[in-house]
């Protein structure tokens, strides 16, 4: 079967040093019957738990305890099913990469669509913030395979920090009443669309996950054209 040259991982969030050594400490007392797919299949556990806390919001904002502990289950499974497999010299670059990405989708899903069916988020901001998730991720695997390089971190941001701002999020928004019961109105087009806070936070991010991504893919841009000049017609 043909091998698969693993990317360069290039990870400089600013819990990144700290984050590493405590999986590799995690994995190295992990039994042996636990995988690095049951770690796998556990982030996915943490993320339908995760939305699945936000969508119960619709019946007491306290469930957002479940999306914290989702999002808790997430990183433990997402983080420790790779480090597992470098502990324990058992890396499948094809398989792992496959499914890896695959799954990263799927819990993103289940999260987003979990956060738009609360009563914090319009669906339809969601929805916009996934898509703008779903082309990074698409540049980032491009990438894994044009210039061999793995870009987890954005602005010394990356996917556990991103949790924890979530989390810390969720926290504001049950024990400061405040923040929910904050609410405004826009009008657009002769519609009038209601808004809160979340609605907000979530524009901002779908703003910020656009502008990296069109930065990132226009940055490139340049570089791949300069990489691959146009040959001169002779």
């Amino acid at each position: 079967m043909e091998e698969r040259k693993q990317s360069v991982r290039i990870q400089t969030s600013i819990l990144n040093a700290a984050e590493k050594k405590v999986l590799v400490w995690i994995a190295n007392r992990l039994p042996e019957w636990v995988s690095s797919d049951m770690m796998t299949w556990l982030g996915v556990v943490g993320a339908v738990l995760c939305g699945l806390g936000f969508a119960l919001t619709n019946y007491s904002i306290y469930w957002l305890w479940l999306s914290i502990f989702g999002l808790f289950l997430n990183w433990f499974g997402d983080s420790l099913d790779g480090t597992i497999a470098r502990v324990r010299n058992q890396q499948r670059p094809l398989y792992g990469y496959y499914l890896d990405h695959n799954v990263d989708v799927i819990c993103e899903f289940f999260v987003f669509v979990g956060i738009g069916l609360s009563p914090l988020l319009h669906l339809s901001i969601a929805l916009l913030a996934y898509t703008a998730y779903l082309g990074l991720t698409v540049y980032v695997s491009i990438n894994a395979h044009l210039k061999d390089e793995f870009k987890l971190t954005y602005g010394k941001m990356g996917p556990t920090e991103l949790r924890l701002i979530i989390m810390i999020v969720c926290l504001l928004f049950m024990y400061i009443p405040a923040l929910t019961a904050f609410h405004g109105s826009i009008q657009v087009f002769d519609k009038t669309y209601e808004y809160g806070l979340f609605d907000i936070i979530g524009l901002v991010i779908w703003f910020l996950l656009a502008v990296i991504y069109l930065h990132s893919f226009i940055q490139d841009a340049i570089w791949f054209a300069k990489k691959d000049p146009l040959k001169k017609h002779e």
